[in-house]
């Protein structure tokens, strides 16, 4: 199979979990594929017509976008239990989505203030996406004492993916702030052989 991947985005970061976790990845050839909204990368163009990272291309040709689609692929290729069967499994995706919610506003944010020149950066949008992560962050606060320590499934490595790249990209936001069992949920996740080999750089 065929990754096209960029080293610091959060969303691959979770494909190459889950790839770790289910055991294949070893299967999957990298292919550098970053790029902006502005100056999409023409491979990733190739196979996604989005222009976004990640996109997953199977043997047979068939091209697997966005991140959520791949994981769950992957998942189903080795039945890694990442994904509950039954009533279990709303609560799972709609923390993914959550967590994604997250990375999309973070990442939202950052392309407001690199690629829009500073003169028509919009201040209360930047707010509003702001205001979207803490919101969020306030919902997983109230589920983190919940987490079990002995799982980690879709979601959790969602919400892990997130956290880091809060750290990563908004170190000086101090989300773990009147948030202690996140961000202690989150000091054993970061621990996991597979959250620091995706480590972003």
């Amino acid at each position: 199979m065929k990754l096209y991947h960029s080293t610091t985005s959060p969303y691959v970061r979770k494909v190459m979990v889950v790839a770790q976790i289910t055991g294949q990845i070893e299967e999957i050839d990298l292919i550098a594929g970053s790029g902006t909204p502005m100056d999409p990368n023409v491979a990733t163009c190739s196979a996604n017509p989005l222009g976004k990272v990640p996109c997953l291309v199977t043997d047979d040709g068939l091209a697997i976008y966005d991140s959520r689609v791949i994981t769950r692929y992957l998942d189903a290729r080795k039945a890694g239990g990442l994904y509950p069967e039954g009533d279990a499994l709303w609560p799972v995706l709609t923390r993914e989505a959550l967590a994604d919610g997250v990375l999309d506003a973070a990442i939202l944010t950052v392309y407001e203030s690199r690629l829009r020149p500073e003169e028509l950066r919009f201040s209360p949008w930047l707010q509003a996406q702001r205001s979207k992560i803490l919101r969020a962050l306030g919902t997983l606060e109230g589920e983190a004492g919940r987490f079990p320590a002995d799982r980690f499934d879709a979601s959790h490595i969602g919400v892990a993916s997130a956290l880091g790249y809060l750290d990563f990209r908004f170190p000086d936001l101090g989300w773990r702030e009147g948030r202690p069992a996140l961000a202690q949920w989150y000091e054993a996740a970061a621990r996991r052989p597979e959250m620091i080999e995706t480590r972003p750089e």
